[in-house]
């Protein structure tokens, strides 16, 4: 038997060895990477820690006038809660507020005004001018208790006053310390996401050997970039949802300590109220052989003659003082589900027999999103290997990062609730049934792999109904082979078709048997007895409201400013004198995410596939995904309204339409050959042909930027303050998230 030793030596010689040039280029590079990452850390990132090093620090407790409390502390009370100096005559340029540690956490809003040699009297904002902005001062956050001034010569006078009508006073007060030494900080976070980005614009710069790596003739290094990759990407979306999220409902004894029982390692705690209960109502329901939640609706709203005006509903409610539930389906006396089932089936039921708690929502939300981010992954694979031979690697990840990242699922996990699981399940379903279709046309298991592939699309129906439009897809993928070729017509092709068409018949039985017992009909799957903010049954399909919800979902520029995360709510103007059910949305997809602009080129590209193939798979699957992305989007329009999470329906349909005329591009321009010191030795490559390489290098760099800014934009969103976000809920920890960034301030 080989010892430990021999076992290392043999690891050594046939995985190291070979690659050891590649490995001490990847080395050198990842070191040089940190050191640049620990310098913009250590010299960059605290800048205000030289800038005030020279500073005479002024403390001002002496000339404090508030009540001191026993523990040597003042108290801003809502009576007073304006400190002022006067008569300072020196150079001032910042301020410590030192806030007690040991009171209850809050962001305590500060407006200061000052007089200096350019102003002989406190300004304020004008018509044609910015005063001194408010800042938020986190209690709990001795960052943000350090406020950079930009003052002209000597300071006279200053005031400082707590603003804002929700804070908790009093407010504790330990002193106040002008020109103060700002304390060294290493922010791990910070130094990380540093290094991360340099590491993938080092990976990703235009003569990166990743466009060089073929998916076809690199198998073995392609997949272990992809599953690099997947293993990046999944872990964002972790850290998004466990770390931004107040909606995860999962405690253990070093997360959410508040909810956790004391006992378990990990223990669920209900979050969201009652309406967000409803998935886990149901499943209790399920269990007692009923299809309604056993929650009774108020006498009051079984009297209505027209219980979905939600005005009278709310009338009704004042007179009576008994609640009912929102955003549920009423039918007949009884509240009822709306929302697909399948999620229910998937999740809360089995969880709620094993356990008998209610299923964390979040957590399914999370498994959604990791099952689109594998799926997409073995969708792009499956065509690039299979469909397109000259995919790089690099190429290949710069449409695979947008996909996942812009596809709407990263505001699904910013928001885990229940509205977000059947659209984020849709979006799981889909990707894994274009998988296995697109498998099983090259598999000698064809009848498994489309029977999978069938009923991943046909649940769908069950969780999103919108996501059926991309079942039509399966007209471009099999047209040609079953009906041109005739091999519908052959005992094998019958049998594969019947594969095919079999899950949808059996999840549709199921389905409209589901809605026949609930509502009395086979397509009726209660949305228009929804206790909405209008009312569903009388919403009908209207004309006007399609211009204002086109431009939202896909014109509207992003709503920039200068402070981090530099986006804000777009604005919204309609001529529809109508009801418009509005949300926060932040932008139109063509105008926030430039990698979309591929698809103005869309019409060439397709003539050019078109002239090189006799057959037109490739460019009716194109626009299938851009007619049905549309539609998706009008028909949500018109059902429920406009808000941000219904992108995901559709976002995903004209990315998936861009990696096709991506991949449609890059099998007309060569690729450069493997630099000959990244080539194992054992194992080196013949040379590739040279191709032109200004296209080559055009191409890479369009596609880089425009990646880029859209993945940027995406992230960016995930950050921006929302009622019911973490920044709502936790508005001194989103302190220490923007301190972070905004290093200078």
């Amino acid at each position: 038997m080989p010892t430990i030793w021999e076992n290392l030596c043999y690891f050594c010689r046939r995985m190291i060895v070979p690659y050891r040039r590649v490995i001490g280029y990847m080395a050198k590079w990842v070191g040089i990477m940190v050191c640049v990452a620990l310098a913009l850390e250590v010299l960059v990132f605290n800048f205000n820690y030289f800038a005030t090093a020279g500073y005479q620090p002024l403390n001002m407790r002496s000339h404090i006038k508030l009540y001191e409390g026993p523990d040597e502390t003042f108290r801003i009370t809502e009576a007073r809660n304006t400190i002022e100096f006067k008569n300072l005559n020196k150079e001032v340029h910042n301020i410590y507020l030192d806030f007690a540690a040991d009171q209850p956490a809050q962001n305590v809003p500060i407006k200061i005004q000052f007089t200096d040699e350019a102003h002989l009297t406190y300004f304020d904002s004008t018509e044609y001018s910015e005063g001194v902005p408010v800042v938020d001062v986190a209690t709990n956050s001795w960052q943000s208790q350090f406020i950079n001034l930009n003052t002209t010569g000597l300071m006279n006078n200053l005031k400082i006053e707590v603003v804002g009508d929700d804070v908790q006073y009093p407010v504790r007060l330990r002193t106040i310390i002008l020109n103060a030494h700002h304390p060294f900080i290493f922010s791990g976070l910070r130094f990380g996401l540093t290094l991360g980005a340099l590491l993938v614009a080092f990976m990703f710069r235009p003569k990166s050997v990743l466009y060089r790596l073929r998916i076809v003739e690199h198998p073995r290094r392609s997949k272990a970039g992809i599953i690099a990759a997947n293993v990046v990407e999944v872990a964002i979306i972790c850290a998004l949802l466990f770390y931004g999220s107040n909606l995860v409902g999962v405690a253990t004894p070093g997360y959410n300590q508040g909810d956790w029982d004391g006992q378990s390692i990990v223990n669920t705690f209900e979050v969201g109220g009652d309406n967000a209960q409803q998935y886990a109502e149901l499943a209790k329901s399920f269990t007692e052989g009923k299809l309604y939640l056993e929650e009774e609706p108020p006498q009051w709203l079984q009297d209505m003659a027209d219980p979905y005006d939600k005005g009278a509903r709310d009338e009704a409610q004042k007179e009576t003082g008994e609640p009912y539930l929102f955003d549920v389906a009423y039918y007949e006396g009884h509240y009822y589900v709306y929302f697909g089932v399948v999620p229910v089936l998937l999740f809360y039921l089995p969880f709620y027999l094993l356990t008998g708690a209610n299923f964390p929502t979040a957590i399914g939300v999370l498994v959604a999103a990791i099952m689109f981010t594998l799926g997409c992954s073995a969708m792009l694979d499956r065509f690039a290997r299979y469909h397109f031979k000259r995919v790089s690697l690099g190429v290949y990840l710069l449409v695979q990062i947008p996909i996942i990242f812009c596809s709407g699922v990263l505001y699904l996990v910013k928001f885990p609730t229940f509205y977000s699981l059947p659209i984020a399940c849709a979006m799981a379903f889909s990707v894994w049934g274009l998988y296995f279709w697109m498998r099983g046309r090259e598999s000698s298991r064809r009848c498994l792999m489309f029977a999978l592939g069938s009923l991943c699309m046909a649940l769908v129906a069950g969780c999103r109904p919108q996501f059926l439009l991309l079942s039509l897809l399966a007209i471009p993928l099999f047209w040609r082979t079953y009906l041109t070729k005739r091999r519908l017509f052959t005992r094998a092709g019958a049998r594969e078709f019947a594969c095919l068409v079999l899950p949808y018949v059996v999840v549709a039985v199921g389905i409209m048997a589901y809605n026949y017992a609930r509502f009395g009909g086979f397509t009726d799957f209660g949305a228009n007895y929804n206790l909405t903010m209008n009312d569903m049954t009388q919403r009908g399909w209207v004309w006007g409201r399609l211009p204002g919800a086109f431009f939202s979902y896909f014109l509207q520029p992003a709503n920039m400013v200068g402070v981090f995360p530099f986006l804000q709510p777009a604005s919204f103007a309609t001529t529809y004198m109508g009801q418009t059910i509005k949300e926060v949305t932040f932008g139109g997809i063509f105008a926030c995410l430039p990698v979309l602009w591929v698809l103005f080129f869309a019409a060439p590209i397709v003539r050019l596939r078109n002239a090189q193939r006799a057959t037109r798979t490739i460019s009716g699957v194109i626009v299938c995904l851009l007619v049905s992305g549309v539609a998706i989007a009008m028909v949500d329009a018109q059902m429920a309204g406009i808000l941000q999470r219904y992108y995901a329906d559709f976002s995903f349909m004209f990315l998936a339409a861009v990696v096709l005329l991506v991949f449609i591009v890059n099998e007309n321009v060569a690729d450069d050959p493997l630099p000959s010191r990244l080539v194992p030795a054992p194992d080196t490559a013949a040379p590739m042909p040279l191709g032109d390489r200004r296209t080559r290098a055009l191409m890479t760099r369009a596609l880089l930027a425009l990646a880029a800014l859209s993945v940027a934009y995406s992230l960016l969103l995930c950050f921006v303050p929302e009622t019911g976000w973490y920044s709502d809920i936790y508005p001194w920890a989103y302190q220490d998230v923007l301190e972070t960034f905004l290093f200078w301030t």
